[in-house]
């Protein structure tokens, strides 16, 4: 009995210390966790639009590039000098939810970049989603009407891309991400512009 008592002492104690420093290391990495996420979103809009930064100056260079537009509860991010708007997409995947940042020209229906800023697609097959060899079929097509992500190479229309080989449907999910959240974001443009 008194062994068990014992194990059990040792057991509460052990999982204690291990909580206490869980929740303390929690505490300690929100901070920096917060901070790189922002960075990775800042780099994002201003890679799209080929601006140089370093990560010590990349805030200071984003507040000179980007005017932050918040329109109908969405953020929009312009930039100044070539009126390409950017904002974060977000949507169910496969797996997971796939988060990225999309970059359209001032015409707000072409393509300039997509970066992937979160994925948890199936590695070399929907993971694919998140490749920048991919991603750069997608400069220059159009989201209007809508965008297509389809099987047929040769049928490609200024909406439409090629899907990921093996992975229709992770294709068809992102399909239907940027095509979701395009509309809504459409609108907050429109609104912002009215």
């Amino acid at each position: 009995m008194n062994q068990n008592i014992k194990m059990i002492l040792f057991v509460v104690i052990l999982g204690t210390i291990t909580s206490v420093l869980l929740i303390g290391m929690d505490l300690v990495t929100k901070e920096r966790i917060i901070a790189n996420e922002e960075a990775l979103l800042k780099s994002a809009v201003l890679n799209a639009n080929e601006v140089s930064y370093t990560f010590t100056n990349i805030h200071d260079i984003f507040a000179e590039e980007v005017e932050v537009i918040e329109s109908e509860g969405l953020t929009l991010y312009l930039h100044t000098e070539s009126g390409n708007i950017s904002y974060v997409f977000e949507g169910g995947g496969v797996w997971g939810p796939i988060i990225g940042m999309i970059t359209l020209a001032p015409d707000f229906e072409t393509i300039v970049q997509i970066t992937i800023l979160q994925q948890e697609e199936t590695p070399g097959l929907g993971g694919i989603v998140a490749d920048p060899l991919y991603l750069a079929n997608f400069v220059g097509i159009k989201m209007v009407p809508t965008i297509e992500i389809n099987k047929d190479p040769a049928s490609n229309k200024p909406n439409e891309v090629d899907a990921i080989t093996g992975a229709t449907r992770t294709s068809s999910s992102f399909e239907t991400i940027l095509n979701d959240n395009y509309t809504l974001h459409l609108d907050a443009w429109n609104s912002y512009n009215e």
